[in-house]
């Protein structure tokens, strides 16, 4: 696992160079003289200890070191320091400055976690879920995330919402995962607004309600999450959960808008909006016609292994639309998606290998292999 330091509670006031004044050691920071704090870390005081850990692990005022950082943590949570614990947890679950080791990762997440932190019960969840550095246990991850989500955590409040959409470590609830998303989507958690927006749009665990769904998938597509975007051009697309301003006032389906939203979704690689993007292009439907820029976005699904799109720019090299005129390419797309079960292609693939010579059907079997090994290396 990758997960990520604790660096903004790392900014807690620490540290201090007299020892006759412990009161001080605890209101120094991370930006105070490095003296002051090496010193009141020297003295025993765990959060300095902790602050002078972070500092080496992300080269603050010394050189960056993750062995001298993991030193200062292990000193502050061998005392009990809750985010040294965690740090210290983070650092074994990476293999940063010790060796990589989920059992003891797992081990002082646990310390952090039954002192209630947010964070280190999040992580020790997913390690759960995971059966990493603790046997596999999603009723123990459910658990928990439930203890971080109660605080807060809008990470384990998401997580906590799938294990209740999918019967998995509780009941399955879907009223309590919509509860559970709706906490963490007000936090901003885009996967969470996006899971939301899903709900209103069917249905469940929330009474159905299209403007619901694409407000929460905007929140979502507004940061940039891909499968929002394309959900919002959707609803734009048929004009449904949107409205003009600030009246509710349907709007028409608004295919310039629904471009607009798959475009930014395909351009991250959403194969679905790059298809829908294509078929667009190819109908002149909110952009000008053009079969070269549907060929185009066709392709990038094609090549994501999307079955229609592959049948579509099969057409297009057999119709010489947007593409040359290329009948072994023609062929070998119209497999790739007959191998699907595109019936369509099937069909048009039928056709013209009848009407292909043993050179052409041999050229698009060398065309196929070459794509297939060039995506997939080594596969037998």
């Amino acid at each position: 696992m990758n997960r990520t330091l604790l660096f903004v509670l790392a900014l807690i006031a620490v540290g201090c160079a007299d020892a006759r004044q412990p009161a001080l050691c605890e209101s120094l920071s991370i930006e105070s003289p490095l003296e002051d704090i090496l010193s009141c870390a020297e003295q025993g005081h765990a959060s300095a200890q902790f602050n002078l850990g972070v500092m080496y692990d992300i080269g603050r005022g010394v050189l960056e070191d993750d062995v001298e950082a993991v030193r200062w943590y292990r000193l502050a949570a061998d005392q009990g320091f809750a985010n040294a614990q965690f740090n210290l947890g983070v650092m074994y679950d990476n293999g940063r400055g010790v060796p990589e080791d989920d059992a003891e990762a797992a081990r002082w997440h646990r310390l952090a976690a039954e002192q209630g932190h947010a964070s280190a019960q999040f992580n020790l969840g997913l390690m759960y879920e995971m059966g990493e550095g603790v046997p596999e246990g999603l009723a123990e991850a459910a658990r928990w995330w439930r203890l971080a989500a109660e605080q807060g955590h809008a990470s384990a409040q998401h997580n906590l919402g799938l294990m209740y959409e999918m019967g998995e470590g509780v009941p399955e609830d879907f009223a309590e995962a919509a509860r559970w998303w709706r906490l963490a989507a007000e936090q901003g958690h885009t996967s969470a607004q996006f899971n939301l927006g899903l709900m209103y749009e069917v249905g469940e665990g929330v009474p159905e309600d299209l403007a619901e769904a694409a407000r929460w998938y905007r929140l979502a597509a507004e940061q940039g999450y891909a499968s929002a975007q394309f959900n919002l051009g959707l609803m734009y697309e048929v004009g449904e959960g949107v409205y003009d301003g600030f009246v509710s006032i349907p709007r028409p389906e608004d295919f310039a808008e629904a471009v607009r939203w798959w475009r930014l979704a395909a351009e991250q690689g959403h194969t679905r909006a790059q298809y829908n993007l294509g078929f667009m292009y190819e109908m002149g439907e909110g952009v000008p016609e053009d079969f070269a820029e549907a060929a185009r976005w066709w392709r990038l699904a094609a090549e994501q292994g999307h079955a229609s799109a592959q049948h579509n720019l099969g057409l297009m090299y057999r119709d010489g639309q947007g593409v040359p005129e290329d009948i072994a390419l023609a062929y070998m797309w119209f497999n790739f998606a007959a191998a699907q079960g595109n019936e369509g292609a099937q069909e048009a693939k039928d056709i013209i290998q009848g009407e292909m010579t043993r050179e052409q059907i041999a050229e698009a079997q060398r065309l196929s292999t070459e794509w297939l090994e060039a995506r997939f290396p080594g596969d037998d």
